[in-house]
Parts: structure tokens; C-alpha cells; sequence
């Protein structure tokens, strides 16, 4: 359990003030399009943020635990951990992570995807509202604050498996 179980403060992110977190993503391409998930609460406007699932690693988890273990929570999905291809770093005045990207796959072809919970937060306060793949070309006409900057520019699905490192103040 995590130490954020059951949040229900009247801002989303308040939970994460102060922290400095260490998330761990997937990123999960079929037929050409990523799967995403929308968070509500991290732009002013409340407008949605599409970012790959995935969350807090936890103590006593290794990362592909932790991986897999959020992948199931957000998208119903359990998947297999492939190669590690990204670091994001993020820090603003108020939040600060470090977030790690791993190829994920599937382990059954068979299951659709759909919209988790996050069990951090309560079901009056969750932080996910839409789970959705989406192709590039979608990406590019969102504005650039509403795509996760690891996936922002992408032109093909192929680009997001070009290791990179990013830091982001």
C-alpha cells in the first residue's frame, strides 16, 4: 500500500507536493497508435494531460513490478517489460519526478483496454478520465501542454523507441 492511499484533497496534486517521485511508464504501440491515458488536474485550465500509464514506484518493488502492477491498475492490461528507452526529468515550483520509459507488450491479444483507477485517490477525486490510443498525427494537433513531452513531435509511433534523455525545468 501506498503511503497516498486514499487522497481525497480538494487540489489533485496536493499529495505530490514537496515530493520528489520516481514514476515508471510504458509505452504500449499498436497499430500504430500509443495507448494514453488523460489526467485531469495538471493544467490550469483542467484541461486533459495525455501521458503513458504508469505511476509511483513503491519500496520494495522492482521497477518492472512496479510497472506492471500500474499498467494493470490504469488500463485493466497485464503486460511483459521490455527494453528501457526514455528518462524524463520534470520539475516545476511545486513537483518534481523522475520518470523512466519502458517498452510494454501485451501478454494476452485478446484484452481490451479500459479506463483503471488510480487507488491513491479516492473515486470522487481520480486523477484518470479517458484511456485511449492515439496515433501521432493526433498528438500533433493537441496543444504541446496537453501531450506529455517525451511523446510531444512524434511522427511516427517508431520515434518513441529511439532512446533519449530529457530534462525539463
Amino acid at each position: 500500500m501506498s503511503v497516498l492511499n486514499s487522497i481525497s484533497a480538494s487540489q489533485p496534486l496536493d499529495a505530490y507536493t514537496g515530493l520528489v517521485r520516481v514514476r515508471v511508464c510504458g509505452l504500449l504501440v499498436q497499430e500504430g497508435a500509443l495507448l494514453l491515458t488523460a489526467h485531469r488536474g495538471l493544467l490550469s485550465d483542467d484541461a486533459p494531460f495525455w501521458s503513458p500509464p504508469g505511476g509511483g514506484w513503491q519500496f520494495g518493488e522492482t521497477i518492472q513490478e512496479c510497472l506492471r502492477r500500474e499498467f494493470q491498475e490504469e488500463t485493466g492490461l497485464a503486460v511483459t517489460v521490455g527494453r528501457f528507452l526514455h528518462l524524463h526529468e520534470y520539475g516545476s515550483n511545486d513537483l518534481q519526478a523522475l520518470e523512466l520509459f519502458f517498452e510494454v507488450t501485451t501478454d494476452d491479444a485478446t484484452v481490451s483496454p479500459h479506463l483503471g483507477h488510480d487507488p491513491e485517490h479516492d473515486a470522487e477525486n481520480q486523477l484518470l478520465t479517458k484511456l485511449a490510443f492515439m496515433e501521432p498525427r493526433q498528438l500533433i494537433r493537441l496543444p504541446p501542454n496537453q501531450v506529455h513531452p517525451v511523446l510531444r513531435q512524434i511522427i511516427s509511433t517508431d520515434d518513441v523507441f529511439i532512446p533519449q534523455i530529457r530534462f525539463q525545468r
